[in-house]
């Protein structure tokens, strides 16, 4: 089978050139010349994309390829949680696009087992793994993908979207509003014991801008659980201060529901008397009384991009890759910006 590193070898560009020509990719910065000299060259030597190669074995009735996904939740986790819901749709569908067969593998207290992964051709970790359980995973699978978050290891490939930078532009899009004193309820990161590991990005990045800005109270700025009651605690004791804030931003959409209830039951109004906003967009948000500004997250993209990356691998890609996709802030009738 022709590899990218031997069409990259006969042109004399890198690897991820001749990815991104034969991906057409538009963005690139490359001559005609260079453009049709590695087209050509793929073409006489047989080359064929990962997707060709599926839909061609799936015509001589071979069986699909198979690849895995390591989810850090437990299934009755993911169905309570949107966003990761639409994440594994998008990695299901692209596979479904390119005739793979996707064996999911769900958080358990129960070793995986490694003759699963020795069935496949890749794997694609989504969300927060360990770096040991990385290092593991490493040792058993062909190829990582990490969908969601960017791990240390920087050999892994991964995709997620900038999250600190799009904390640092709401509460600068919140303040230049006049917002005054912004607060903030979110969770820990915890390892796969269910033990505090970390504060989660958004909240590291949202008390970095505080700080900078000389605005910071340890008081409106509250985390513990990722769930829709944990808003609606944390909310209360937010708003319990005697200096409370005029904008709460929350972790995610399913905390914000918490935080909503929370704000009705005190009788205050939003945005009126508080402002709220919040991160993922899921479909709820804008069903809401008032509707929820929200920051856009891309989950299906980054499934869909996930098993892009993986098919790369698959076709001899050996530069590791990192993909930031954009998140877009989404202004709707729970705040006056």
């Amino acid at each position: 089978m022709v590899t990218l590193k031997q069409i990259a070898s006969a042109v004399g560009v890198s690897q991820a050139t001749v990815s991104r020509v034969l991906n057409f990719d538009a963005t690139l910065s490359v001559s005609a010349q260079t453009r049709q000299a590695i087209i050509e060259t793929a073409e006489a030597m047989n080359y064929a994309t990962p997707r060709a190669r599926q839909r061609a074995r799936a015509d001589q009735g071979e069986a699909p390829t198979k690849i895995a996904l390591a989810h850090f939740l437990r299934p009755d986790q993911e169905l309570a949680d949107p966003y990761y819901v639409g994440l594994r749709l998008g990695i299901e569908s692209r596979c479904a696009a390119l005739r793979l067969e996707a064996i999911k593998i769900y958080h358990s207290e129960t070793p995986l087992d490694p003759k699963v992964l020795a069935q496949t051709a890749g794997l694609i970790c989504i969300g927060l793994h360990e770096a040991d359980e990385l290092d593991w995973l490493k040792s058993q699978a062909r190829h990582i993908i990490c969908a969601d978050f960017f791990p240390e290891d920087e050999e892994l490939d991964a995709v997620a979207s900038d999250r600190a930078g799009a904390m640092r532009k709401l509460v600068g899009a919140l303040s230049a509003a006049g917002y005054k004193r912004i607060g903030f309820v979110g969770w820990w990161d915890r390892d796969r014991h269910g033990q505090i590991a970390r504060r989660e990005t958004r909240c590291n990045a949202y008390i970095e801008w505080m700080q900078a800005a000389g605005l910071y109270d340890p008081d409106i700025c509250q985390v513990d659980f990722n769930t829709e009651e944990s808003g609606y605690r944390l909310t209360q004791s937010v708003l319990s201060r005697p200096n409370r804030p005029d904008a709460l931003i929350c972790g995610n959409d399913n905390m914000a529901v918490g935080a909503y209830r929370a704000i009705h039951e005190l009788g205050l109004r939003i945005p009126q008397d508080i402002a709220v906003a919040s991160f993922n967009d899921i479909s709820v948000a804008q069903f809401l009384n008032p509707p929820l500004s929200t920051v856009h997250l891309p989950a299906e993209e980054i499934g869909e991009t996930a098993v892009d990356m993986l098919m790369e691998r698959i076709a001899g890609r050996q530069i590791p890759k990192r993909t930031t996709l954009a998140a877009r802030m989404i202004w709707r009738g729970s705040t006056r910006v």
